[in-house]
């Protein structure tokens, strides 16, 4: 039973190694346990039907709105309609400072979908600028706000960006001389450097009592968004600005991040009613601390603050074959002169020192020094005693004043009009792939130009998935303790094997409880002996039955006597009771016979003739006492 359970122990530990492994590479492929996965409409999992079909007999074509737009671009036909810039980044070096980066509309390098083109950062640590018009200005009355494009870093990243710039309407707005400067409504988009990595979202709100414009930051995302710019794949990305002031970030249409205008900005839309009083300065005499030195607390007359921590080892001896003479290092004999050694130059030449070797079979060796030990006697500087201060005041700050620039915008989604849309970017990578960017009001919309264009794309990608091994070398290379988790998986079904298959080694329990009795082969003469005592047997046991009847018989009779003499102090029930005992000892009497009887013809039974071994089985017999 021990066997049995260590053997099911093993089974259950195999299971648990090989769900724990499943369940990584799942959680490798998914986003973090509090990712929301958005209900898609039905129209966008129509590409997904035929998913088992190869790559190349997926049919391009140009995704086309459905709907209501205020902005779209596939790049299926090049960069009409869009404006290279051609000025200069203020506050840098002239080298650096032109927008002279390089953009291509190409094909991906991986997970190529024929005739899907979008337009790629090419140039590194160099500035990038590119814009274009919005088909006609976005409003934020009461229509919701949907911005979507595709991004795929497909060199990794190393320090860049590819977010995107909502410009704002303005009878100035020349997109020639777009630049970092230009004003923006919304920034949205992946931006990373170094271990870094950010989701963007900023837009730009209007003082209405000063009618300057401050940036306000939305929370970072509780996800992590590393894989995104790893992977070499084609990530969607999403923002949503509601009429209700909240907002929603999305990467391949699942939420990453929620939250409102009014509540998850840095810093606030609306400043604090009150504010500290500026003018306001802490006296002189007020006293912030909590605890003082105790003024009448006096140093001990014992108190020697002039004793050192570390004190020789009085108590220390010298070990034996300790060498004095010879020193720890030693000028190497098997060195050389270089035959370049100028000694004018380099000065005379000397040999490398070398630990000595004689000090390596001894204790030590040069001139012994007693070790240093804590000295008892040491209390280091006296410094009085702590008690509360009877003057503390707490901490002081200044008294609260109401707010001069105070004011309340309830709606800060009323956000200043767009009228274009940029990308002014500088990147230490290149080759960083976007596309299908759509603004509208309309999820339906949205999630119809998604399925067209980039679920082609991910439906490529997923056909062109690696196998199961590439998965896992790819998981251990991220977490390397998963090659332990492989290990043990691989060794289990050899141990299972050897520990349910392999023979197992008899003990002497079991052998004692599987073995049989074996008569022992014996001769005529002792098998005559045999005999001749069985039937002595039976002769003695015949004349013990026959003087345990007399007894009996005695018995009764003596107790018949006595009842009578009794008179009526027995009645009939006692009868019945010694009568039954009777029949029943007569009953017994016969069934020791009968057994008797069998037992002699079983031995009979055994004789045999013949030369070859005979058996038999000697059977014990039961005496009633």
């Amino acid at each position: 039973i021990t066997r049995m359970h260590f053997q099911w122990d093993w089974l259950c530990l195999g299971v648990l190694i090989i769900n724990s492994v499943t369940a990584e590479i799942e959680n490798e492929e998914t986003l973090d346990a509090d990712v929301e996965v958005e209900d898609f409409d039905k129209q966008s999992q129509e590409p997904n039907v035929g998913r088992e079909k190869s790559s190349l007999e997926v049919v391009y074509q140009t995704p086309k709105p459905t709907g209501d737009v205020y902005f779209t671009e596939t790049f299926d036909g090049g960069l009409s309609g869009w404006m290279l810039s051609k000025t200069k980044k203020e506050d840098t070096d002239d080298n650096i400072a032109k927008y002279d980066g390089r953009w291509e509309v190409e094909e991906l390098k991986e997970n190529t979908v024929p005739g899907d083109r979008g337009l790629v950062l090419k140039s590194v640590a160099k500035h990038h600028a590119i814009s274009a018009m919005l088909t006609k200005a976005f409003i934020f009355d009461t229509k919701p706000l949907i911005v979507q494009y595709e991004v795929n870093f497909q060199e990794g990243i190393d320090c860049g960006g590819a977010y995107i710039k909502l410009l704002s309407s303005s009878d100035d707005l020349n997109l020639e001389y777009f630049f970092d400067k230009t004003p923006y409504t919304i920034m949205f988009g992946p931006d990373k450097c170094g271990e870094d990595y950010k989701l963007h979202f900023i837009f730009r709100h209007k003082n209405p009592k000063t009618g300057e414009y401050d940036e306000k930051h939305a929370k970072r995302p509780d996800v992590d968004l590393k894989k995104f710019y790893l992977d070499k794949k084609t990530h969607l990305y999403t923002l949503v600005l509601k009429p209700d002031d909240t907002f929603e970030m999305l990467i391949d249409q699942s939420v990453v991040s929620r939250g409102s205008l009014l509540e998850d900005m840095v810093p606030p839309v609306n400043p604090p009613k009150e504010i500290e009083d500026p003018s306001e300065k802490k006296p002189e005499d007020w006293d912030e601390r909590p605890k003082i030195p105790d003024p009448n607390a006096v140093k001990p007359d014992d108190w020697d603050e002039d004793e050192p921590s570390k004190i020789e080892d009085p108590d220390a001896v010298k070990p034996e074959g300790w060498l004095d003479d010879e020193p720890q290092y030693v000028p190497d004999p098997n060195a050389k002169k270089p035959k370049d050694w100028d000694e004018e130059m380099d000065g005379e030449w000397e040999a490398p020192q070398i630990p000595n070797p004689k000090c390596e079979t001894a204790p030590g060796c040069g001139h012994w020094v007693r070790p240093m030990k804590n000295n008892p006697k040491y209390k280091g500087k006296w410094k009085a005693p702590m008690i509360d201060n009877p003057n503390y005041q707490g901490i002081w700050s200044p008294q609260k004043i109401p707010n001069p620039d105070y004011f309340e915008d309830l709606h800060p989604f009323e956000m200043t009009t767009v009228s274009a849309i940029g990308l002014e970017l500088w990147s230490m990578t290149s080759d960083i792939y976007f596309d299908n960017f759509i603004i509208c009001s309309e999820k339906e919309v949205a999630d119809r130009w998604a399925a067209d264009g980039w679920g082609l794309k991910k439906l490529v990608a997923s056909a062109n998935e690696p196998g199961m091994f590439s998965q896992l070398v790819t998981a251990a290379e991220d977490h390397p303790w998963l090659w332990v988790l492989y290990i043990l998986t691989l060794a289990l079904p050899v141990g299972l094997g050897v520990l349910f298959c392999w023979p197992a080694k008899k003990t002497d329990e079991d052998i004692d409880f599987k073995k049989t009795d074996i008569s022992k082969p014996i001769t005529k003469g002792e098998l005559k002996q045999e005999r001749e005592e069985l039937d002595d047997d039976e002769m003695e046991l015949e004349e013990e039955k026959e003087n345990e009847d007399t007894v009996e018989d005695v018995k009764l009779t003596s107790f018949a006597e006595d009842e009578r003499e009794g008179g009526e102090d027995i009645d009939d029930d006692e009868e019945e009771e010694n009568e039954v005992a009777v029949e029943s000892q007569e009953e017994g009497d016969k069934s020791n016979k009968s057994g008797s009887e069998d037992e002699m013809k079983e031995a009979d039974e055994s004789t045999g003739s013949g030369d070859g071994p005979l058996k038999s089985v000697r059977k014990r017999r039961v005496r009633k006492d």
